[in-house]
């Protein structure tokens, strides 16, 4: 069974940035495509980036392309979003998970906030 735990959330001014981490306990990540996901305030869930196992492909939500980079380290298990230009409209909870034909599997974490002040 693999657990993810999100960090890096915080409270940042439009314009600012941040990174997540999404680390893995229990199993390794490094053979799954990971996806992040965000929920802002009375929303759904939505799909905001995923990599590959290899880091080979990576895909974006249209809201966050050119903004946003998804990228992994598989020796520390971990996979991180780099969010760059950060928007109020990011405002949100923010999840990973392991993603299998576009689905995300498993439990979901605790996630991480993320905050931006205009």
């Amino acid at each position: 069974q693999v657990k993810v735990v999100e960090s890096g959330g915080g409270l940042v001014q439009a314009g600012g940035s941040l990174r997540l981490s999404c680390a893995a306990t229990g199993r390794t990540l490094s053979v799954y495509t990971v996806g992040w996901f965000r929920q802002a305030p009375g929303k759904e869930r939505d799909f905001v980036s995923s990599i590959t196992w290899n880091g080979g492909s990576t895909v974006y939500a249209d809201s966050v392309k050119g903004r946003f980079i998804i990228s992994r380290d598989n020796a520390k298990n971990t996979v991180y979003l780099q969010m760059n230009s950060l928007k109020p409209e990011d405002t949100a909870v923010y999840y990973c998970a392991r993603v299998l034909g576009g689905t995300p599997q498993g439990d979901w974490g605790q996630g991480t906030q993320v905050a931006v002040s205009s």
